[in-house]
């Protein structure tokens, strides 16, 4: 049982791309599809498919290198299950001088910080990515 799925699919995403793997496997869930579309939106995974393993769906999700480095240079866990951060739209500002993107879960769906900034919505910062 995962406590952490989100804590859990970052730390595979790091894992892969220490091993230099073209792709990794995860747990399927909606919450994690949302967040790998944010992903593949953003242009930090190539893409990710739902595949049968053993009975249990799965993600498979293709990493992303750029002249042999990984795409994704850090992933950072803000919200974690024993302590929930919440941002409202005042409060959330570009990250690394805007290279840097924080992923929400907000009323309105799983985004990132520009887009809740600009459809003017706060929520749960989930991620940070650089």
């Amino acid at each position: 049982m995962i406590i952490d799925p989100i804590g859990d699919l970052l730390t595979r995403i790091r894992n892969g791309q220490l091993r230099r793997s073209s792709s990794i496997r995860s747990p399927n869930s909606r919450l994690r599809v949302r967040l790998l579309d944010v992903l593949q939106e953003e242009g930090y995974i190539r893409g990710y498919a739902e595949v049968e393993f053993k009975g249990h769906k799965e993600l498979e999700i293709e990493l992303k290198y750029h002249e042999g480095e990984p795409v994704i240079r850090e992933l950072k866990r803000v919200s974690t299950p024993g302590r929930r951060v919440y941002s409202s739209v005042s409060d959330l500002k570009p990250h690394r001088q805007g290279l840097g993107v924080s992923i929400l879960s907000t009323p309105q769906g799983v985004m990132t910080d520009n887009s809740a900034r600009e459809k003017n919505v706060g929520g749960e910062v989930l991620c940070q990515i650089f």
